[in-house]
């Protein structure tokens, strides 16, 4: 199978064929390599690689497979993380001079779990300093550039993990949403972004466990592969006191179901907030999708005018 083959293949799909032992998790990880050694120069999404750790891991993936041992379910696929998830012995620099020499002694939650997935670590995806912002640049990388126009944003913070997705440098990522950092990027770069309910994903270390505004989640290029990922990096964990106790197993299970009567509100600008009249035509565009499904889509228009200030001073407060 040609490398560019395997880099645009789904996660889901990956993740069978080297359970299969159709592919070797080294094959995937060198035709992802040579992805990121093709594309990466021209968009800067990847800002830290660590690729002979990385074959490391798919040597014992591909040995634990031949042993016949159990695996979980992303055995073998490479994983970049965001820059500013804690990973033991890979520099974090949170877009930041003050840390562009940090590397932390363990791994953040969402990592040890990718890891006990079977997940590879390929490297790190850049951010905004300290992830604050819906755009994807820093002191210590530069910007990140979106991959079908690179005069133009690809969003944030969540950005480089975008990218890295839409140029098939990996097939799932992560990443955090305080205000959007995970859907943001993921719509600039047409991928599928999901902010889970707080507790969804718990976060740790954490010097805010109650702390409910930034949450982490997945980033794929499908919706089933979303779930995949979501799957593995949910459920409960006591060191974070708003875990949600059901398992993440239960977002394995088929997606089919039936939307009859199923309510959806549709409001255009949110209460009111400025939206460019060219995505609100294409949004239009779309509401009949839902509407063939069988679901009820009502108008609404929420009130909103001070959902800015309390966020502002919510974030604030977690921050200080």
């Amino acid at each position: 199978m040609p490398d560019r083959e395997i880099c645009f293949l789904t996660a889901t799909e990956l993740s069978r064929l080297v359970r299969a032992r159709e592919l070797s998790a080294g094959e995937v990880l060198e035709a992802h390599l040579d992805q990121i050694d093709r594309l990466n120069p021209k968009v800067n999404a990847i800002v830290t690689l660590v690729a002979d750790r990385a074959r490391d891991q798919a040597r014992a993936a591909d040995r634990a497979l031949a042993a016949g041992n159990e695996v979980g379910p992303l055995h073998g696929l490479p994983i970049a993380h965001k820059d500013l998830v804690w990973t033991r012995g890979i520099r974090t620099t949170f877009g930041t001079l003050a840390c562009k020499d940090f590397v932390p002694t363990r791994d953040a939650l969402i990592v040890e779990r990718l890891k006990q997935a079977g997940a590879v670590t390929i490297g790190k995806t850049n951010t905004p300093e300290f992830g604050a912002g819906s755009q994807t640049f820093n002191p210590v990388f530069g910007e990140t550039r979106n991959p079908y126009d690179t005069s133009k944003t690809c969003g944030g913070s969540s950005g480089g993990a975008a990218v890295a997705l839409a140029c098939g440098m990996q097939p799932l990522a992560d990443g955090s949403d305080t205000g959007g950092s995970l859907r943001n990027p993921a719509n600039f770069c047409n991928v599928v972004g999901l902010r889970p309910s707080p507790g969804r994903v718990p976060i740790w270390p954490s010097q805010a466990g109650w702390y409910t505004i930034g949450v982490q989640g997945p980033m794929a290029r499908t919706v089933r592969d979303t779930a995949l990922m979501l799957s593995a990096i949910a459920g409960p964990d006591r060191r974070s006191p708003i875990s949600i106790a059901e398992p993440g197993s239960r977002f394995a299970a088929p997606l089919q179901r039936d939307f009859r009567e199923c309510r959806i509100a549709w409001s255009p600008t949110l209460g009111g907030l400025p939206v460019d009249p060219r995505v609100s035509r294409v949004l239009e565009g779309q509401r009949q999708v839902f509407e063939s499904l069988g679901c009820r889509v009502e108008d609404g228009t929420p009130d909103f005018k001070d959902a800015e200030a309390v966020f502002r001073a919510w974030r604030a407060g977690a921050s200080s």
